[in-house]
């Protein structure tokens, strides 16, 4: 007797697809019964949109880059991965195991600016995806060839795995350094969170470090050790206890951070009229938080807060040599994201897959 034929299986909570967005060839990662979701362009693996559903309204979490032209122009590196290093590198020049290296040939002094490294501009590869009932994954590679870019002849192997659920992001950039020298590295992410339509000015902030980086005018970190400072002193103020953002200008990076009981530090923007909240977390590291005065489009629409690696200038600062000095053979990751929380949570913070699983 035949056996009666085995009932289709449930098509899983989670969905990833390739779609195309204002002309950006783009993953979304969506809850299909929610329509909460996530979407990536291939470039660089770049968030373009993330957008939960709270109390039957979509609330958009961040600003990305709303078409093909606005991905093109990188204007305010709206949240791209950062790689092989984050922010500045003081005029282009750097030197590295006793060898000069220069990022901007012929390129004159009073327009050497480069900042934030090559990924963010890179088209990756889609090479696994997951999909279940708890959330969605895509694992991004690329690499960066020797003769791709001037002032960096390093071979390095790169991924991108994004994890997706309910309420939260986690992203996991991964190097490796296949070529046969050492290497410097460092990598980042430099997200524009917002909460809803909620003005910036209006939301509490709060990051978890005790000292603050110096810095000059071309937002440079000082020599030596003058460019370390308690975060009560000075400039940019001091958010280890929630604050309201106000008309704060800020482009600065925080240092020396203090971490949950699980591992993760956790920065926290709050939305006081409605009680939604973002946790952006990441394991070790530093925070830079940017409140986006300088953007071409939407100033001071959205707050970047940003975990980095490493800090502005790290290519020649003799304290960061061993921490952005990759040996042949060797990988790092850096994990990092953010979890949102709504006006009534629906159960425990640690509930999140994406940070459990990221870290």
């Amino acid at each position: 007797m035949d056996s009666p034929p085995m009932p289709p299986r449930p098509a899983p909570a989670f969905r990833v697809q390739r779609i195309d967005f204002a002309g950006i060839d783009a993953v979304e990662l969506r809850e299909v019964r929610s329509g909460s979701r996530a979407v990536f362009a291939l470039r660089g693996a770049t968030l373009l949109a993330w957008e939960v559903v709270d109390g039957g309204d979509t609330v958009a979490l961040t600003d990305g880059y709303r078409d093909a032209a606005e991905l093109d122009s990188q204007n305010g590196v709206r949240n791209g991965v950062l790689a092989p290093f984050t922010n500045r590198v003081a005029d282009g020049r750097y030197r590295f195991d006793g060898r000069d290296h220069d990022l901007l040939p012929g390129i004159p002094a009073a327009e050497r600016i480069v900042y934030h490294g090559f990924v963010r501009d890179m088209a990756l590869r889609v090479i696994d995806t997951r999909e279940s009932d708890t959330g969605a994954e895509v694992l991004f590679s690329g690499a960066i060839d020797p003769e791709d870019h001037a002032g960096y002849p390093f071979a390095l192997a790169l991924t991108v795995r994004v994890r997706f659920g309910a309420t939260g992001i986690g992203l996991v950039v991964t190097a490796t350094n296949v070529g046969e020298q050492a290497a410097p590295y460092a990598t980042g992410w430099h997200p524009y969170f917002r909460l809803g339509d909620a003005a910036i000015d209006t939301l509490e902030l709060t990051v978890p470090a005790t000292r603050r980086i110096v810095t000059d005018a071309r937002l440079l970190p000082l020599p030596g050790e003058a460019a370390y400072a308690p975060v009560g002193e000075g400039p940019q103020g001091d958010f280890r206890v929630a604050r309201v953002l106000g008309r704060e200008v800020i482009d600065a990076c925080y240092a020396a951070p203090i971490p949950d009981g699980d591992g993760l530090v956790r920065s926290r923007l709050r939305d006081p009229a409605s009680g939604r909240q973002l946790l952006v977390w990441q394991r070790g590291g530093l925070i830079h938080v940017f409140t986006g005065d300088t953007l071409a489009r939407d100033p001071r629409r959205a707050l970047a807060i940003e975990p980095v690696e490493t800090m502005t200038d790290a290519f020649n600062r003799a304290e960061c040599a061993a921490a952005l000095r990759l040996a042949p053979g060797q990988s790092r990751s850096f994990a990092f994201g953010a979890e949102f929380v709504p006006a009534t949570p629906a159960g425990p913070l640690s509930s999140n897959p994406c940070a459990a699983d990221a870290a």
